[in-house]
């Protein structure tokens, strides 16, 4: 069903309806794999049919989705509670008035300490809501309205994909936190599951998204390696490995405790699937341990300290994309600036002049 631009009559009603319809339209659209009570979800859903009565209660229906399970609801939420939030303290009369100079005004004030990718989701999640817009509006004559929000002049980013080098740790740092995870104290029930968590991450290079996701169903043993199938970005499946000596006794421990109501590898002691805020203050705790703090210290880090590593070691590009699950090659590129070995031979190039 198809709405007139101007459903509500009052602006900042019109803006949250819209806003409504958006969610709910991600909410039916995101993967729902894992979804732990789809009661819930349905319930969160008719809530939105309803309408929310504010942002605050729209921001909150979109957290119990994520609390459930619903990877990836926060990319597009946080920033659109943001440009309601500044959007609204303007005198508009109609949401016609909102175009890209507006957006990019509202980009520029409230993402500059943000880092790059932040930006990208802020600028992704503002095209995708004004696209559904354009394919949702509809008047009594027929005609809709067409925002044609693209943004691709926007100037915010300092530069693109592949101009900054990931964070990751060097190998004596690695040595360290290697050392911390075992070392570093949490509660009884958590402590395996800590360590458990962090060394899949670390030693197969997944998203911490992916790794959350994880059943216990999804990972076998096959001739001394842990083959995971994974359910990455856009749903694609793929395939991680991890040597059985790496995690054999932390997961054997928290197999032995985890609470079985569960199928997730990964849970809170009631059976909760776990946060990515929850894992960074595992990392945020084992970091500090070890005395390792880098310019981000989140466990994507952990990812990039795979991934130049597996570099460093094969010099296998196509290794890297498929070991990441990269869709694009050049993605993975990111990791050659550090083959010092070829640097070394660009060093050598005065030599016969010496």
């Amino acid at each position: 069903m198809r709405y007139p631009i101007e459903y509500k009559k009052n602006f900042n009603d019109n803006l949250l309806f819209w806003l409504d319809k958006f969610v709910k339209s991600k909410l039916t659209s995101l993967s729902n794999r894992n979804v732990t009570d789809n009661k819930k979800l349905s319930y969160i859903i008719g809530q939105l049919n309803q309408g929310s009565k504010n942002i605050d209660e729209l921001k909150q229906l979109a957290k119990n989705a994520r609390n459930i399970g619903l990877i990836g609801i926060n990319t597009y939420i946080n920033p659109l509670d943001k440009f309601y939030r500044y959007i609204v303290e303007f005198t508009h009369n109609s949401i016609r008035d909102i175009d890209e100079e507006t957006l990019s005004e509202f980009l520029a004030s409230q993402t500059g300490s943000l880092s790059d990718a932040s930006k990208k989701n802020y600028r992704m999640a503002i095209v995708a809501f004004f696209s559904f817009i354009d394919k949702q509006n509809e008047d009594k004559n027929g005609k809709s309205h067409q925002f044609r929000i693209e943004l691709k002049n926007w100037g915010g980013l300092r530069g693109t994909s592949g101009d900054k080098l990931p964070s990751h740790m060097l190998d004596v740092e690695l040595k360290r936190f290697l050392e911390a995870i075992e070392t570093t104290k949490f509660k009884n029930y958590a402590q395996a599951k800590n360590r458990l968590l962090i060394k899949t991450i670390l030693y197969s290079g997944m998203r911490v998204s992916e790794a959350l996701g994880l059943h216990v169903k999804d990972m076998i043993l096959e001739n001394g390696f842990y083959v995971y199938h994974i359910k990455g970005k856009g749903n694609k499946p793929r395939i991680a490995m991890i040597k059985e000596q790496y995690i054999k006794k932390d997961l054997k421990e928290w197999l032995h405790i985890r609470n079985i109501s569960s199928t997730f590898l990964f849970q809170s002691r009631t059976a909760k699937p776990l946060t990515q805020s929850y894992v960074s203050y595992i990392m945020d705790k084992i970091l500090l341990n070890a005395g390792v703090r880098k310019e981000k210290n989140g466990a994507h880090m952990l990812r990039h300290t795979f991934a130049t590593k597996l570099y460093q070691k094969n010099r296998d590009l196509i290794l890297v994309q498929e070991a990441l699950g990269h869709a694009d090659i050049n993605t993975s590129r990111i990791y050659t600036h550090f083959d010092k070995e070829r640097l070394k031979t660009a060093a050598s190039t005065m030599d016969d002049l010496q």
